[in-house]
């Protein structure tokens, strides 16, 4: 009997891994549609619809890009919830929902339990910039500067966690600087090269082209490796300031019950289309991003690590997750 038992259960796993298996090979059977909290021309929209021409191409069905931009990143993510539809995917920067417990009370969705890491696309270059008429060169002749006059000075950042980092820094570091709120953070890098603003936490393609114009000094960027689109500027850790550091990274999210296999095999047709084709790297660093694949345990990793780091700017700031 126990024999018997110990056969049915193996045949039950060997049929549960072949439909596993034949899941995989058949994705996708109809249009795969992309939900992006984020509006045109942003980066995460870039993004997909560079790859999305070539994953049609390679998978033979059609790949839609659907912007849902508002509500802080909720409009997006509770549209790809709702779907419930392994055909519907989210294309998200792991900073958007990965604050959401910090920065609002009630948050409508389990993270954990309702995005599933498929692939790991890019990660997002921060940096932290000053107005060039401020005279300093790096981020610790800011820091001395702004710890000198304490009050007078105002910092912004990219809602999420760019402003989530900043807040942290300055409270650890004593710097006493009023927080300037933007609804389009896109307004901010000109307050910063008028000298409205003295610090702006933010992607670094949005301060590149005045930093180039002479208007702005990058003064580090908060990965870990200098970006290849400005390998002038060096990485907070080499600035002296490691705690800053955070990799703001991006990637493809699939609803409960999408088998591993078939995770794995869209990671693997990711890093093929990529692969496939130089520009897209080259593409994808003008706008501030590198690319950077990984599979479903390798970002689940990197989501865990993110989770940490903001758990430990949350005890600096002393705020408490939502339950």
């Amino acid at each position: 009997m126990a024999r018997f038992v110990v056969l049915v259960a193996a045949a039950c796993f060997a049929i549960c891994q072949c439909i596993a298996g034949a899941s995989a090979q058949s994705f996708p059977s109809r249009t795969v549609k992309f939900i992006l909290p984020f509006g045109p021309a942003s980066g995460a929209d870039i993004t997909m619809r560079m790859l999305s021409e070539r994953l049609s191409a390679r998978w033979g069905k059609p790949v839609v890009i659907e912007n849902r931009p508002g509500g802080d990143g909720f409009v997006a993510i509770n549209a790809f919830i709702a779907a419930n539809d392994e055909h519907t995917l989210l294309y998200v920067p792991v900073g958007t929902f990965a604050v959401h417990p910090y920065t609002h009370e009630k948050v409508p969705y389990d993270a954990e339990r309702d995005l599933i890491p498929v692939v790991n696309v890019t990660a997002l270059v921060l940096s932290a910039a000053a107005p060039s008429s401020l005279k300093v060169n790096t981020l610790r002749e800011f820091v001395e500067l702004v710890r000198s006059q304490p009050g007078k000075h105002n910092a912004a950042a990219a809602p999420g966690n760019s402003d989530f980092l900043m807040s942290g820094f300055l409270k650890s570091m004593g710097m006493d600087m009023a927080k300037v709120p933007y609804r389009d953070i896109m307004q901010g890098p000109g307050d910063l090269s008028e000298g409205r603003i003295q610090l702006l936490v933010s992607s670094l393609a949005i301060v590149q082209p005045l930093a180039q114009a002479g208007r702005i000094k990058i003064l580090a960027v908060t990965s870990r490796a200098r970006a290849p689109s400005a390998p002038g500027v060096p990485t907070v850790k080499e600035a002296g300031y490691p705690a800053l550091e955070l990799e703001s990274i991006s990637g493809i999210f699939a609803p409960r019950g999408m088998p591993m296999e078939t995770r794995e095999r869209i990671a693997a047709d990711i890093q093929a289309v990529i692969a496939s084709d130089p520009t897209i790297k080259t593409r994808l660093e003008a706008t501030g991003q590198v690319v950077d694949v990984r599979g479903p345990a390798e970002f689940a990793a990197g989501i865990k690590d993110l989770r940490d780091k903001l758990a430990s700017i949350a005890k600096i700031l002393g705020v408490k997750a939502a339950q």
